[in-house]
């Protein structure tokens, strides 16, 4: 069979080799009654099932995996998400088959979606839907992956992927899938390869044997040559040798080739990903998302509890300074209770400091819990989407006063330094008129807002450039605006671990890039290349 090349989308970086394995839907027989009484407890007894199964798996996770699972959790709570199946059960309709008639019509809901993030979830609903069919059945529905394959399907679900074990290789190829679907997420967590959108995957004849995988291309070979694979083998060989370079280096201090000194940062999204790292590898945090506290089913943080997780981040960094980004929910982060269903336009609506500020409730808990972790450490709060200064100045007046009130009562606090994200171009272009104290650009949103074209949108998704000279030139105005204030500007945006951008960027004045820790060694070998 002659070599097949596919060009898709690249939703997590690396090279991958393997035998390639076919993912198929699972079919599931079950006896079923003909009471609809008995057929709606069995599928209600069913959804509980599913629900406790992964409020179990929750228990021995943490962090994004985590976070992956409570959005299954709370869409089995939803009333709602059966409505459909009880009534064809009520009609004679098995519960097996009403479950699936109901589910399949979700699905086809969320992939016709418009907004990308709705479509990612897809596979969300899928993986719901197969957990409630094994209950119903008895048979476990999830595809067993073996270690080092190369997973080729149309997509594929979270509890598939965790079932797999991704420490000896392997890499995944979709047909469909999205670059923002939880399973995105977790294969750029484990390191696996993953393209998505690669169109139908139709063989004649026998399916292909083996896949070479290229994730940072976004392209797929099936059956490859001898001289293919010889050529695919020789990059994966060089880029191994590479990777392991840089992490004998990554506990050193990043240097550009010419001796000047690049502070290298972290991005993360919950204490978890700080878990077995040594805090010599970078010179601080400079982005921890707070959203994670917010999205669990249990609803909204309390006061203590973001006190207690500021300060074990706080407590790991020993003594480096620590940025934490208040709530930046809305755009492609819903939050339910909390942001607005149903905006025409979600990433122009109310989001991040905009939806801080019209929730006071909800921020004032957050400042006063940020400012109680002050004391423990260098923390800096970091204001996302700032547009106007006028939304920076009242969010310095309410840290104040939460300051204050923490103060009167006589509990242990500090006011830390309040600075703003620059990702909207109206921010970068006007940097020097916020009294921040600090700048951090967040490149995703700056690309996204100058170009105006998103990523995660396969037909614009060429355009969302952020090395092109407009976003280029943004980043050197901000950059600009700080040194003349003498303030600190970092970049903590996905640009920063891109590095093919890091001489460009760097090049804008930049002294400090801030990425997720798996992204420190590979960044802090290309730092050492520029100027050479």
């Amino acid at each position: 069979m002659a070599e097949i090349h596919l060009i898709g989308r690249a939703a997590s970086p690396g090279l991958a080799i393997g035998p390639v394995t076919m993912l198929t839907a699972a079919v599931v027989r079950r006896a079923a009654s003909d009471d609809p009484a008995q057929e709606a407890a069995a599928l209600r007894a069913a959804i509980e099932g599913a629900r406790a199964e992964i409020a179990e798996q929750i228990k021995t996770i943490q962090g994004e995996v985590a976070d992956i699972l409570e959005f299954q959790v709370a869409m089995l709570e939803d009333d709602a998400l059966a409505d459909a199946a009880y009534e064809v059960i009520s009609e004679g309709i098995t519960a097996h088959h009403a479950w699936r008639l109901a589910l399949d019509v979700e699905i086809a809901g969320y992939r016709a979606a418009e907004d990308e993030y709705f479509r990612a979830r897809a596979a969300d609903i899928v993986d719901i839907r197969d957990r409630v069919l094994a209950h119903l059945s008895g048979v476990d529905t999830v595809a067993r992956i073996t270690g080092g394959s190369i997973v080729a399907a149309d997509d594929i679900t979270p509890s598939a992927f965790l079932a797999a074990d991704w420490s000896h290789g392997g890499a995944i190829a979709l047909a469909g899938g999205s670059p923002s679907s939880h399973v995105a997420m977790l294969a750029r967590a484990r390191g696996a390869p993953m393209v998505v959108g690669l169109g139908p995957l139709s063989w004649n004849g026998q399916p292909p044997a083996l896949a070479l995988v290229d994730g940072d291309a976004g392209s797929v070979i099936f059956d490859p040559e001898p001289e293919t694979r010889r050529l695919f083998e020789q990059r994966m060989a060089a880029a191994n040798a590479a990777l392991a370079a840089a992490e004998s280096a990554r506990l050193a201090p990043a240097y550009t080739a010419d001796g000047r000194r690049i502070a290298v940062l972290l991005n993360i999204a919950a204490p978890e990903d700080l878990a077995g790292l040594d805090p010599a590898i970078c010179d601080g945090i400079g982005l921890v998302r707070t959203e994670f506290l917010f999205e669990t089913s249990l609803g909204l943080p309390d006061e203590d509890t973001q006190y207690a997780v500021y300060r074990r981040i706080l407590d790991w960094a020993q003594g480096r300074p620590v940025t934490i980004r208040t709530l930046d929910a809305g755009g492609d982060k819903p939050i339910k209770g909390l942001t607005i269903d149903g905006e025409s336009n979600p990433f122009l609506g109310l989001r991040g400091i905009r939806l801080s500020l019209a929730r006071p409730e909800v921020f004032r808990v957050q400042l006063r819990a940020l400012s109680r972790a002050a004391v423990h450490g260098v923390l800096k709060v970091m204001l996302p989407m700032i547009a106007v200064p006028g939304e920076f100045d009242r969010a310095g007046v309410m840290l104040d006063a939460e300051f204050a009130a923490l103060r009167a009562e006589g509990t242990a606090c500090a006011r830390p330094p309040l600075g703003i994200m620059i990702e909207v171009p109206a921010a970068a272009l006007c940097a020097e008129d916020f009294d921040a104290a600090f700048y951090s650009i967040g490149s995703n949103d700056l690309t996204q807002y100058t170009m105006a074209a998103a990523r995660d949108i396969g037909s614009v998704a060429d355009l969302n450039d952020a090395g092109h000279p407009a976003v280029l030139t943004l980043i050197a105005r901000t950059v600009e605006a700080a040194r003349k204030l003498d303030v600190e500007v970092s970049l903590c945006g996905d640009a920063a671990a891109d590095t093919r951008l890091t001489k460009a960027l760097l090049a804008t004045g930049l002294t400090s890039l801030s990425v997720a820790p798996v992204a420190v060694a590979r960044l802090k070998a290309a730092i050492a290349k520029v100027g050479s």
